[in-house]
């Protein structure tokens, strides 16, 4: 590793570190740390959102995606477009025109409101395990990124770095830190794919003729993809937009209905077609320079997500490498730091609470900062025993989406609030999916377990609301 590219990396890491020094001198409350003054505008809403869904893991996921099926992979971002619409046109302004939701810092105070405090607890429970698992699925992208860029440097090694690096500035400053650092990482990943690795990538495999003459036709085609494929990522990202705990953090931090919706527009665009089209075109690019036999110490077989940091080690002269690895670094922390918020709020505000009633502001956010370090070392830990980043996200998000979903329908958009139904169906998703998730049973048409879950969770919702209105129906007569 050249030294220029180390000052470079080091420059770019002490940076976000003071950002979140910064913060920490700001922030008079759990209302600065975990909602960011509810005072902050679309656009740094809609690139931290943007920035936070992408990130590292996406960014690192879709290369591979670009390597194993070239640009249809493009389309798993799609649904994060439609998802995110969706929550803008329906969501938003639920959330954001009921006045009992004026104070609250988390989506399960949400459930708690619909529902009552046990189906609170149930859902911080699920956001939690998800939201650790995510974490954990990003600072696995940046120690791969890492490792895979610096072949000196052991993948433990890049895990415990980057993961203490995002878990330092995240405690310090909180959401205000995490969001103003995700607008910077994000112009910075955004630039660096653009205007330096897309462009020098290209040139490297010798440019669309050499691109052609490598690849078969269907690397180049929109249509290689299954129905499966698309149903799938349908049905486990699109959903993420109504129950995702990092979503709805901004959802409060937002000024008002319209800052946040047009922060969500926003983030559907950069997502797709911009940022998809972006990954997976760098992740063929990494594939074609395989095939062609230039990519030194990489072949088809291996782990299809390390192609991408492989080609950019090699083809970016000392200098390029270093902002360019800063723009994909970037992109990992601005979905971890999002990721570690998350979790830090769910355990601290919707589990501990109760344990400290009357704290003082100053001692609600120390209280907040030691869960967030303890939480994001946990995260580390677990990467360590992870090898790859997309599934680890995909489950994180199943998990969440198959437990969350039917409750927060049902109460907000239909009006049925009924907390054992809620219960039993957040029990049944998040089990059913986690179930079939781990034991790997074949699938009737290859379909996600997720699907599966969401399914039992309406079942056992529907099933408890008509028995409990059967039952009083009988004592009233």
């Amino acid at each position: 590793m050249h030294f220029i590219d180390l000052g470079i990396f080091i420059l770019y890491m002490v940076a976000m570190l003071g950002v979140g020094y910064f913060f920490m001198q700001k922030n008079s409350g759990q209302d600065d740390y975990y909602v960011g003054g509810r005072s902050i505008g679309s656009w740094h809403i809609g690139l931290s959102v943007v920035a936070t869904d992408v990130g590292g893991g996406f960014s690192i996921g879709l290369g591979g995606l670009g390597f194993a099926m070239g640009i249809s992979g493009s389309w798993m971002l799609f649904t994060g477009l439609i998802g995110a619409w969706l929550a803008a046109v329906l969501l938003i302004p639920k959330v954001k025109s009921n006045p009992a939701f004026a104070r609250f810092f988390t989506f399960p105070q949400i459930i708690g409101h619909l529902f009552g405090s046990r189906a609170a607890q149930v859902a911080a429970f699920i956001c939690f395990l998800g939201y650790l698992g995510f974490t954990s699925s990003q600072f696995l992208a940046g120690a791969k990124l890492a490792s895979g860029t610096f072949p000196s440097l052991e993948l433990e090694s890049a895990l415990w770095i980057m993961g203490m690096i995002a878990v330092i500035y995240t405690v310090m400053g909180g959401l205000k830190a995490v969001i103003y650092t995700d607008t910077i990482q994000w112009i910075i990943l955004l630039l660096g794919l653009s205007l330096i690795g897309l462009p020098m990538a290209y040139s490297f495999v010798g440019g669309w003729e050499g691109i052609v003459s490598t690849l078969p036709p269907e690397f180049f085609s929109l249509t290689e993809l299954s129905w499966q494929d698309l149903v799938n990522w349908g049905i486990t990202i699109i959903p993420i937009w109504f129950v995702g705990m990092t979503l709805y953090q901004r959802i409060f931090a937002a000024k008002d209905t319209r800052s946040a919706q047009k922060a969500w527009f926003i983030a559907g665009l950069f997502e797709w077609p911009l940022m998809a089209f972006l990954g997976v075109s760098l992740g063929l690019l990494a594939r074609v320079a395989v095939e062609q036999g230039i990519l030194l110490h990489f072949s088809a077989q291996l782990d299809p997500e390390m192609g991408l940091p492989v080609l950019l080690s090699q083809i970016l002269p000392p200098g390029l490498l270093g902002l360019m690895m800063s723009a994909y670094f970037s992109a990992v922390l601005s979905t971890a730091d999002s990721c570690l918020m998350a979790a830090s709020g769910n355990f601290t505000t919707d589990l501990l609470s109760r344990w400290f009633p009357n704290l003082t502001s100053q001692k609600e956010i120390l209280v907040s900062q030691f869960m967030t370090l303890l939480i994001g070392i946990l995260a580390v830990a677990l990467a360590w025993q992870m090898t790859e980043v997309l599934s680890l996200m995909l489950y994180s998000y199943a998990f969440m989406v198959s437990g969350l979903l039917i409750p927060v329908l049902a109460g907000l958009f239909f009006n049925q609030r009924n907390e054992t139904a809620a219960v039993c169906a957040m029990i049944s998703g998040g089990t059913v999916t986690a179930g079939l998730s781990f034991s790997k049973i074949s699938l009737p048409f290859g379909l996600d377990p997720n699907l599966f879950g969401i399914l039992s969770a309406a079942l056992a919702f529907g099933i408890v609301t008509y028995f409990q209105k059967f039952l009083n129906q009988q004592k009233t007569r």
